[in-house]
C-alpha cells in the first residue's frame, strides 16, 4: 500500500555515549606508568646483570675472549700476558715469503720489523665487553659468550727496519735498463742484447708488507717490481743485415742498360764498411729498432765520380745531305740523355742497404732528343745549301793540321733548332792530348807559346765566316790579339788584308763563338778537312728565307808597326841552338759593317769592330851562344 512522503519530516539525531572525561585521563595515565615502569624495570634488570656479570669475573677476562685464537676466558691480564707469551711465537717462528720469479726470500717478522706487545693485547682481550657503553659492553658479552670474540694482537711495526730490509733487497733486484748496441768495425759485426731494467718499489712493496704482518699468519708477500724495456732490445737482425752487406761487393748499376753504356760498379766491402751507419727509426706504435744506413755524405763524391761516367746530354742524330736526292743520310744515332738523380740513387742505395742487398739501381734523369735517327729532310725543313765558308792554312805544321781536323769532327752533321743559339763551346768539347789534340801554337799570356789545340781557332773562324755571309745574327765572337796570317789567306795562297778582321777566337768556356739561327727551319752543318789542299770548308743546309747580305769592310786601318823583336836566352837549350818562338805582326784596327735584306727590305744590320795589337817578334838562344844576332840574320829570323 502506498504511502505518501511526510511533508516536513524532523531531523535525526544520534546520540554518543557520555563517559566521564576525568576518569578516561586516570586511565591513561596509569597505563603511562605501568609501560614506563616495565621499562625502568628492564633496564634495572639488565644493569643489574652487567654489574653482575662484571662483578663475577671482576679482574678477569670474559669467557669466549682469545687473542689470536689463543683461548683467555677467566684469566686476569697479566695470566692472559703471559700465556700469549708463551704460545704466541709467530713474531719469531712466523715466515714471511717474499718472490721474484725463481728467486725467494723467507724471513721471519721479527727480522722485517714486528714486535708483538703480549700485555697490550691481554688488556685488549680484558677490555672487550666492558666498554663500548651498556649495550655496547652487552653486545659484546653475549657476543663472546655465543660466538667468540678472537682479539687480534696488539703489534708494533717498525717500518724504518722493513724499509732498510726491502731497500737491501732492492740492491739484488734492480738492475739499469741498456740498449742493445750493434757496432760495425771494418768487416767486423760486434752485437750486444739489450737488458730490460728493474725497480723494486720500496714503498708500494711496504704496504703488502705490513698487511701481511698484521694477519699475525705465514703468508707470501708481493714484491711490487717495475720494470723498463729499453727502446731496442734485441739487434741481432740488423747485424745479420750488416754482415751480408760486408760479405760481398756492393754493386750499382744502370737499369735497362743499354749496349755502350757505362757500368756497373762496385763497392768493395772495405770501402764499403767505412760508409755503413747504424740509426734508429720508429713506426706508427712507437716501436723502435736499429736500421743500417748508408752515410750519404761519403757515398756523394763516389756517386760524383760515377757521374762523370754516365752523364751526358742528350744528342740529335747526325746527318748529311744528300744534295742529289734532297735527302738526309744518318751518319750518328741519336743519343738518350742521362743525368745521375743523386738523391734518388741515395734513397735506392739507403734501401738496398737497410735490407740487406748487396745491389741497387742508379737512378737517372732521361731525356730524350728532339731529332731521332729517323728524321726526315722534308720534316726538318732542310732542302738546300744556304751558306758554305772555306779557310787556307798554307804552312801549318802537322800538330796543328791535326787539331784542326780534331775540332771540326765536333761539328759534322750538327743539327740547329729553329731560334737555338748555337755554342761552338757546347760541341768543342775538352781541348786534351786524350781526345785527340796535339800540341802547337797558342796565344795565351801575351805570347805565343807552344800549347795543346792550336790551330782550333781555324775552325771558329771558318764558322763566323759561315754564318756572318749566311746572314744569321752573330751573338758572341771574340777577334785574336794580334793578327794571324793564316786568316788573312786566299785560296792561292796569297795574303788578302780584306780578310782582317774575319776571324774569331774560342777557348771554352772564357771565350765561345755563338749565332741564332732565327728560321723557322733547322739547320744542319757539315764541316770538311782537306789536309792535303789545307782547307777546311764550312756548309749550312736549310731552307732560304730570301734573306742576302751585302757588307763593307775598311780593311786594316790606325796601322802601327810590329816592335822591335826581342832575343833572349832561353836555358833549356843547347849552346848554338837558337829559334823564333814568336812572330812580328802590326796593330790596326778593322770595321765590319754587314746588311741582311729580306725580301727587299733590311732586316738588320750589325758591325763587326776588331783591334788587333802590335806584335813583336821573340827570338831565343841557348847559353854560350856566341853572335846570336848573326846567327838569327843568317837564318832570316827575328828581322825587322
Amino acid at each position: 500500500m502506498y504511502s505518501p512522503p511526510l511533508e516536513n519530516p524532523s531531523p535525526v539525531r544520534f546520540v554518543r555515549p557520555r563517559r566521564d572525561r576525568r576518569q578516561f585521563e586516570t586511565l591513561v595515565l596509569q597505563l603511562l606508568l605501568a609501560v614506563l615502569g616495565g621499562v625502568a624495570a628492564f633496564f634495572i634488570v639488565m644493569f643489574l646483570i652487567t654489574i653482575g656479570y662484571r662483578v663475577m669475573y671482576a679482574g678477569r677476562i670474559f669467557p669466549g675472549i682469545s687473542v689470536a685464537g689463543v683461548e683467555l676466558s677467566g684469566l686476569k691480564p697479566e695470566e692472559a700476558a703471559v700465556k700469549l707469551q708463551t704460545l704466541l711465537t709467530y713474531p719469531v717462528n712466523g715466515r714471511i715469503v717474499l718472490r721474484d720469479g725463481d728467486q725467494v726470500w723467507i724471513e721471519s717478522p721479527a727480522r722485517l720489523g714486528m714486535v708483538f706487545d703480549p700485555l697490550a693485547s691481554a688488556q685488549a682481550a680484558f677490555d672487550t665487553g666492558r666498554k663500548g657503553g651498556l649495550f655496547g659492553a652487552l653486545e659484546a658479552q653475549w657476543n663472546a659468550s655465543q660466538t667468540g670474540i678472537n682479539v687480534p694482537p696488539v703489534i708494533v711495526l717498525d717500518q724504518r727496519l722493513a724499509h732498510s730490509y726491502l731497500q737491501n733487497l732492492a740492491t739484488q733486484i734492480d738492475r739499469p735498463v741498456r740498449e742493445a748496441s750493434l757496432v760495425i768495425n771494418g768487416l767486423e759485426v760486434t752485437v750486444t742484447p739489450g737488458q730490460i731494467g728493474r725497480r723494486l718499489n720500496v714503498d708500494a712493496t711496504l704496504v703488502y708488507l705490513t698487511v701481511q704482518m698484521q694477519s699475525f699468519r705465514d703468508g707470501e708477500v708481493r714484491l711490487v717490481i717495475e720494470e723498463q724495456a729499453p727502446a731496442v732490445l734485441d739487434a741481432s737482425p740488423q747485424a745479420e743485415v750488416a754482415r751480408r752487406l760486408l760479405s760481398a761487393p756492393f754493386t750499382l748499376s744502370i737499369p735497362n742498360v743499354r749496349a755502350g753504356d757505362p757500368g756497373p760498379w762496385q763497392i768493395q766491402p772495405l770501402e764499403l764498411a767505412p760508409m755503413l751507419r747504424v740509426g734508429r727509426v720508429s713506426d706508427a706504435a712507437g716501436n723502435t729498432q736499429y736500421v743500417i744506413q748508408a752515410d750519404r755524405s761519403m757515398l756523394k763524391p763516389y756517386l760524383e765520380n760515377i757521374a762523370r761516367q754516365t752523364d751526358r746530354p742528350e744528342q740529335n742524330a747526325r746527318f748529311i745531305f744528300d744534295e742529289t736526292t734532297a735527302q738526309l743520310q744518318l751518319i750518328r744515332p741519336a743519343t738518350i740523355g742521362y743525368k745521375l738523380d743523386f738523391l734518388g740513387t741515395l734513397e735506392e742505395i739507403e734501401n738496398a742497404v737497410a735490407a740487406g742487398q748487396n745491389a741497387a739501381y742508379l737512378r737517372l734523369i732521361i731525356t730524350e732528343p728532339q731529332v731521332k735517327d729517323d728524321a726526315t729532310a722534308a720534316e726538318l725543313g732542310i732542302t738546300q745549301l744556304v751558306s758554305s765558308q772555306t779557310t787556307y792554312f798554307y804552312g801549318s805544321s802537322a800538330p796543328r793540321l791535326q787539331n784542326i781536323q780534331a775540332a771540326a769532327a765536333n761539328f759534322h752533321g750538327v743539327l740547329v733548332a729553329p731560334g737555338e743559339t748555337f755554342s761552338m763551346g757546347k760541341y768543342l768539347g775538352d781541348i786534351s792530348l786524350d781526345n785527340g789534340y796535339a800540341e802547337a801554337l797558342i796565344i795565351y799570356g801575351g805570347r805565343t807559346i807552344k800549347g795543346v789545340g792550336g790551330g782550333v781557332c781555324q775552325v771558329s773562324t771558318t764558322l763566323f765566316r759561315t754564318a756572318f755571309f749566311g746572314g744569321y745574327p752573330i751573338n758572341e765572337r771574340f777577334a785574336h790579339a794580334y793578327r794571324v796570317s793564316y786568316y788573312e789567306q786566299r785560296a792561292n795562297g796569297s795574303l788578302d788584308p780584306r780578310l782582317a778582321g774575319f776571324d774569331a777566337t774560342v777557348y771554352f768556356p772564357l771565350v765561345d763563338f755563338k749565332f741564332t739561327n732565327d728560321t723557322p727551319y733547322w739547320l744542319l752543318m757539315e764541316v770538311y778537312f782537306n789536309g792535303p789542299a789545307r782547307t777546311l770548308t764550312w756548309k749550312f743546309y736549310s731552307t732560304s728565307d730570301g734573306r742576302t747580305v751585302t757588307y763593307d769592310t775598311t780593311g786594316p786601318i790606325n796601322v802601327v808597326p810590329a816592335p822591335p823583336p826581342v832575343i833572349q836566352v832561353n836555358e833549356e837549350l843547347n849552346p848554338g841552338e837558337v829559334r823564333q818562338v814568336d812572330w812580328a805582326a802590326e796593330g790596326a784596327d778593322v770595321i765590319i759593317n754587314r746588311v741582311v735584306m729580306r725580301d727587299g727590305k733590311i732586316y738588320f744590320v750589325d758591325k763587326f769592330q776588331t783591334h788587333y795589337e802590335p806584335w813583336r817578334a821573340v827570338c831565343e838562344y841557348g847559353p854560350g851562344t856566341e853572335d846570336p844576332e848573326k846567327i838569327l840574320r843568317n837564318r832570316n829570323l827575328c828581322q825587322p
